[in-house]
This record gives C-alpha cells, structure tokens and sequence, in this order.
C-alpha cells in the first residue's frame, strides 16, 4: 500500500522501514563500486605524482639496455632493474647478419659486459627472466619463475619475434631463424657444412644471410613472394642492382612464389617447382611480443601504440624499440621501426621521458644494410613517391631523393655514405630544397638546412 503526506501543494510518498532498507540494499553494490573506482583514480594519480623511484625495464635488447645506460646518465638515482628473457647482457642485433655469419670466429659483442651493468652503472640485470605477468593496478611484472617486481614506471622493450611459417613447422629438413645469438652461431656453423641452402624471404636479413653463405661456396636459393628484393623499401632500380650482384655470386632466386610444403630433399613451391636444400633458413619478418601488452590489456597486434614521448595508454607504462607503434612524418602514418637506430634513439628519448623530462621523438627511419661491395642505406619513406636520382648508377654510386610535392619524404644511397648523412638531415628538418636543384649534380645539400 502506497502511503503519502500532503505537505503545502505536493503529495510526499512515504516509504515504508522495509521499502527503506530494500532501496538502501539495491543500491549498497552501486554505490560500493563507484567508491572502488573513485579509490582506483585516487590511486593512480597518487603514483603518478608520487617520486619515481623504481624503474623496470621488461626486455634485455639494444632499446632496453640503451634506455638504463640514458637513465643514468640524466641523473636518476633510483633503482633499475632490466628483465630479459635470452641468457645474454643486452647487445645490438645487426651483427647477427653481419660481422658474426662473415667471421668463423668473430665474438658477441655486448653493450655492456655483465657485471659492468652493476658495478658501473648500479643496474639490476636479470638475465633468462622472461616477463610473463603485469599488473597495472600494484604496478607489479611477475617473471617466468614466479618472481614479482614493483615498478613506479615500467619501459616495454621485449622486442619483435621471427614470424613462423606454418608450413614448415613439422619438416622432414632443418629449419632455422635467425633473431639471437645461438641463431646466429647455428647458422654461421651450418654454412660452412651445408652445401644447399633455401632462404624464404628476400629481406634485409635473407639477403644478408645469402652472402655469407654463397661467400661460403654454398649453393643459395632465395624464394621471394614480391616480384622483386626489398619491394617495400628499394626502388626497382636498387632490387635489381642488389640481384644482379647477388647472381654473380651464383645465387639464384625465385620471384612470386611461397613455399608450400616440404619434400625429402627439400621444399616445394607454390608454382610446383622443387627445390632441393640441406637448410631452409626463414625470414620472413618479426611480430610484437606481445606478452606484457596483453596483461595490460593494450593491443599489440600491430605494435603497442605510443605518443611521441613514448608513453601508452597505459598509466605509467612507456614502450620503445620494435615493439613500439609509433608515428612517422615521412610515412604519414604510424609505424613500428624494426632498426638498430631507433631501437638506440627512440630508447634514450623514451628514457628521459620516463623521469620527467617532455621531447618528442620524430628522428625519421633510417637503416643500412651491406651487400658484398655494396653500402646501401635508406631513410624516411621511398614509397608512393617521386624519384630523383643524384649522381651516375652505373658508377655504382649514387642516390635517390624521395618527394611527395615539396617535400623530401626519404632517400636511398649506394656506397654514398656522405651524401646519406646529409640527406637524412634534411629529412629530419623537413627542408623543402626544389626539384631543380636536388636534380643537379653541383647543388650542395648543405644550402636545403639554411
């Protein structure tokens, strides 16, 4: 029965003690929640304010132990402690398609020997500790053996992985990739034995792979899907420079065309070709690790999306190195940089960043890459762009200028170390030299920075 009090013009319902209490307990669990969320904020904007004094660098790579070296050299006094799952110091990946598969008994070379990281540096060093848990809410990672660290920032740096190729995963062949040390010395011991040798993937790794193993009088296939080397990154003057030079080694490639399963002497291809191998070397690009993004309930797909201070969406939580999605001038979107320069400035940047400190990072995408006698370096974007070309091809050494209307998106140079430095100046100042004077031989790029 509804019960009510006239008081002045308005009828007043009168709840009854048990209509009372019934209100009071539907509402008990909504207003508890909104408490709990209001404590959450709290929280959080206690932690942010609060001093930093625990960083935790999740991944051992070049951008990890590059971020701990920039934190210390800006000043911060607090404790770092770098997890890394492979049982190496941090060290830079180039050499493991490069120095370390040409020299039979050439060394790692660290950044930093192991116990320089606490004696010099006083940096935590967990080596063999794999990152498999976060959570953002105590701001605590768990490792692979159930030990958990407390962060007040926490710098994502696990790195990419190689992308497998389904295909191949129960093979009646070897089947080998190349992302870390023991890779690397596995293959480097394997081409001095092996006389066959498939490489899926006309890449930047692929192809330096190829040299050292046709240096090593191996017989090389290389089986690319594009229609041509390094599609996404060289003009077709470039892929077809870099082919021929690699054929004249006696390396052999197949152009459209994908692996489809293997044989007992090697692999067969989509277009019904059989190839046969000892050694089916893959590279076929890297993908996020995505293990920590995960638990922090950040997408990681395409790469864990950061600003330009390196920051993610979530609180407290900085990314830097492959791993990071990140924008890029010259490309027009964001993009994750798979490069030995980025995964050193990126870091350094991201780590001033982490203490206080508000830069943003915009160096443009720059990687190098030796082809037998070729230096062949590229800059910024070269697709979907303008081409001018500075000095004479057939000189095997030249450049190529990319524009999209006025201004210079990226550049490539073959054995023109010099005018590649210059030119990724002018990239990184946005300089807008014309067309006319890129086009002349005699124009110093030095005038595009006045």
């Amino acid at each position: 029965m509804l019960l009510y009090k006239q008081v002045g013009l308005f009828l007043i319902w009168m709840q009854s003690k048990n209509e009372r209490h019934g209100f009071a307990d539907l509402a008990q669990p909504t207003l508890r929640k909104r408490r709990d969320d209001q404590d959450r904020v709290r929280e959080r904007k206690r932690k942010l304010t609060a001093p930093i004094e625990n960083i935790v660098i999740a991944g051992a790579g070049q951008a990890g132990g590059r971020a701990a070296e920039a934190l210390r050299a800006r000043g911060f006094q607090g404790a770092i402690t770098i997890l890394g799952e492979e049982a190496h110091p941090p060290y830079e990946r180039p050499q493991l398609s490069k120095a370390m598969l040409h020299s039979p008994d050439a060394p790692v070379a660290y950044i930093k020997q192991p116990r320089d990281w606490s004696d010099v540096l006083n940096v935590r060093l967990e080596t063999g500790a794999a990152v498999t848990d976060c959570d953002a809410d105590r701001r605590t990672v768990t490792t692979a053996d159930g030990r958990s660290f407390a962060y007040d920032r926490l710098l994502i740096a696990t790195g990419t992985r190689p992308r497998r190729l389904a295909v191949l995963e129960n093979p009646g062949i070897e089947i080998q990739y190349l992302r870390n040390v023991e890779d690397a010395l596995r293959f480097r011991k394997s081409v001095q034995h092996q006389s066959r040798i498939v490489i899926v993937g006309g890449g930047v790794i692929g192809l330096e792979a190829a040299c050292a193993a046709a240096k090593n009088g191996c017989r090389v296939t290389v089986i690319e899907s594009e229609a041509r080397l390094l599609a996404r990154a060289f003009p077709p003057l470039v892929s077809d420079l870099v082919a021929a030079r690699h054929r004249s080694h006696g390396v052999t490639f197949v152009f459209g065309a994908t692996v489809t399963a293997t044989t007992p002497d090697g692999v067969r291809l989509s277009n019904g070709e059989a190839i046969e191998a000892d050694l089916v070397l893959i590279g076929i690009g890297v993908e996020p690790v995505p293990t920590v993004a995960e638990r922090l309930g950040l997408p990681s797909q395409g790469g864990i999306v950061v600003d330009g201070c390196g920051r993610t969406a979530a609180s407290g939580v900085f990314c830097a190195g492959d791993a990071a999605l990140q924008w890029s001038r010259c490309h027009g979107r964001a993009i994750r940089v798979e490069t030995w320069a980025n995964a050193q400035n990126q870091a350094i940047s991201v780590a001033a960043n982490m203490i206080g400190e508000v830069k943003e990072y915009n160096d443009p995408p720059w990687f190098w890459t030796d082809q037998y006698d070729l230096n062949i370096q590229v800059a910024g974007d070269m697709l979907d762009s303008d081409h001018i070309v500075r000095g004479d091809e057939r000189s095997g050494k030249f450049s190529i200028v990319a524009m999209r209307g006025v201004d210079v998106v990226g550049a490539l140079s073959v054995n023109a170390a010099k005018e590649m430095a210059m030119l990724k100046r002018v990239i990184a100042a946005n300089a807008r030299p014309s067309r006319a004077d890129l086009e002349s031989p005699a124009y110093d790029l030095r005038a595009a920075l006045k």
